[in-house]
């Protein structure tokens, strides 16, 4: 299979030492991305580490399609042992970082030890060099790119950075690019903040060539001309164009969860986004251009998005119907360093606890006490999981991460997919809602309302989008990307595809099982399912796990050589 390029520089910040190893092994049998920061986390990363400990390490990958002149590739990944769910996460942003990361000549590029003092670190093809920056101490997100361009004149597509909520250790802040665009979900950004970096900078010339042969080069160039091409929902809404979807199907989670469906949904719409939109955004060197700068005249607020599952978490299930205040939310959780899914979940179950649904001005209030653990924000960064008692709220939680949207009380197989997600309560990990809706051909799609036969499809579905994370590939792509294509991109046939995601979900099981995690999280979820018991079984039997979730030490040593 066609894989990343590059070595892997680690990069000790108490130290402040560098190193250059070799993984050429790594590449060829994980490709990049997700897949490489996957084994080599497994292996780096002591399965008793501490998520806020020296010892945990953050793994940057990219992946082979990084740089190919196509759509849909410009993308980077993240790696690392989560302080929310407590597990391996990898995470993966969009924007323009991938093309600087690439330009550095590494495949992987690891950061572990911890810092004592607030440190900036540049990483070039030439080298590594740590900069002490106490006046970063406390700024937010756009202020840490100010700085970078002012200070070393490099623009915010270099930068990848935590503010606030990373440097105070909420356990979901994210990892910031392009000022609006994150390795969001899981608190990378709080595990960076811990190890004392406030900004990492990536920029050099040593980008490899794509290393595409004829056939996978004309396919690349189809990809590209199709995504400039198409007429598409996303190019003019963007993710708000599934409000609609879940609102109708009763799976747009609403007031904390106790509801499925929200009468103010028409003012969080596709259509009222667009009405917003300022022109188009994009992510390196791809057409499709989905993303959508926004604007409200009358408040002032100018932020990127909001994106669907922004609208719910701060919209449907905070109650609240008005579309400039979800997009002002929006924009402090990008400035503070947040992940919108968790914060808006967390910020909605101090609304129930409260009895004060709707109230905008307490919503922006509270994500500032979140950044800032100040008062009840410094519980509430804490998590759903860790607060939910004190709040006298349920647990809307699935192994320790908060709930994205698509109701799996509404969506059988998306109930399914939340529970054996190796991350947690994550949409994208197992994405059965797309056939569920469905967002695809009808002769592809899936009844919503049982479970039978789901177990065989998510196990393809998991498979299939673990690949496509080590490419590193956009979800959006569906449609474009086709298998076939991305089978020729890859140089791989489809069961060499089928068998690396295999290896990714494995290992990240196994990783997860060294830290105490079974069958019994899988069995967690906060609402029934007809037939989850059975389903478990088939998914089990289907992957070739033990009846109680767990994968052998000795087939994850297998995996990796060992």
């Amino acid at each position: 299979m066609r894989h990343a390029q590059g070595p892997l520089l680690s990069i000790d910040v108490g130290a402040r030492e560098s190193r250059v190893e070799s993984i050429d092994a790594a590449r060829e049998a994980f490709v990049g991305g997700r897949g490489l920061g996957t084994r080599l986390a497994y292996e780096r990363i002591p399965f008793d580490a501490d998520p806020f400990g020296a010892e945990n390490r953050l793994v940057f990958t990219a992946g082979p399609l990084q740089t190919a002149t196509t759509s849909f590739a410009g993308r980077l990944s993240c790696t690392g042992l989560s302080p929310l769910t407590d597990g391996l996460l990898s995470s993966n942003a969009g924007g323009f970082l991938s093309d600087n990361f690439v330009a550095t000549g590494y495949s992987a590029v690891e950061i572990a030890g911890a810092s004592d003092d607030p440190l900036a670190v540049h990483v070039r093809d030439d080298g590594v060099t740590f900069e002490s920056v106490p006046e970063l101490a406390g700024e937010p997100v756009s202020a840490v790119s100010s700085w970078v361009r002012e200070r070393h004149g490099l623009d915010e597509s270099h930068v990848a950075c935590v503010g606030p909520a990373g440097e105070n250790r909420v356990r979901f802040a994210a990892i910031m690019t392009s000022d609006h665009r994150a390795f969001a979900r899981g608190g990378l950004g709080a595990v960076l903040g811990s190890k004392g970096v406030r900004v990492l900078t990536f920029d050099g010339d040593a980008t490899p060539g794509p290393n595409l042969d004829a056939a996978a080069s004309e396919v690349a160039r189809a990809v590209h001309r199709d995504a400039a091409e198409t007429d598409h929902v996303m190019k003019s809404q963007g993710t708000p164009s599934l409000t609609a979807f879940a609102n109708e199907a009763d799976a747009l989670p609403t007031r904390y969860f106790s509801e499925q469906s929200f009468e103010g949904a028409d003012a969080l719409s596709g259509d009222a986004v667009a009405e917003k939109k300022q022109g188009r955004g994009t992510c390196s060197r791809c057409a499709f251009a989905c993303k959508l700068p926004t604007a409200d005249e009358a408040t002032g607020i100018e932020t990127e998005g909001p994106e669907f599952e922004t609208l719910m978490a701060f919209g449907s299930n905070a109650g609240v119907d008005d579309l400039p205040a979800v997009m002002e939310a929006n924009d402090r959780c990008d400035e503070l360093g947040l992940d919108t899914i968790s914060c808006g979940d967390v910020v909605s179950a101090y609304l129930a606890a409260e009895d004060a649904f709707g109230d905008a001005d307490l919503v922006h209030d509270l994500i500032e006490r979140i950044a800032h653990r100040e008062g009840v924000g410094d519980l509430l960064a804490e998590g759903i999981a860790r607060c939910h008692d004190d709040l006298g709220v349920p647990d809307w939680t699935m192994k320790g991460m908060e709930f994205a949207a698509h109701d799996g009380r509404a969506l059988a197989g998306q109930a399914l997919a939340f529970a054996t997600s190796n991350r947690g309560a994550d949409h994208l990990y197992g994405g059965m809602y797309v056939y569920e809706y469905p967002l695809v051909d009808r002769e592809d799609a899936l009844p919503a309302d049982t479970l039978d036969g789901k177990a065989a499809a998510l196990v393809d579905s998991e498979n299939h989008n673990a690949a496509l994370d080590s490419a590193i590939a956009c979800r959006f792509s569906r449609g474009t990307l086709t298998d076939e294509r991305l089978q020729t991109l890859l140089d791989a046939s489809p069961d060499e595809l089928d068998a690396l995601g295999a290896r990714i979900v494995d290992l990240e099981r196994g990783f997860n099982n060294r830290r105490g995690r079974d069958r019994r999280d899988d069995e967690a979820l906060p609402y029934g399912v007809d037939g989850l018991d059975a389903a478990l079984d088939a998914y089990y039997e289907r992957r070739g796990w033990r009846a109680d979730g767990t994968v052998s030490e000795e087939r994850c040593g297998r995996l990796v050589g060992g």
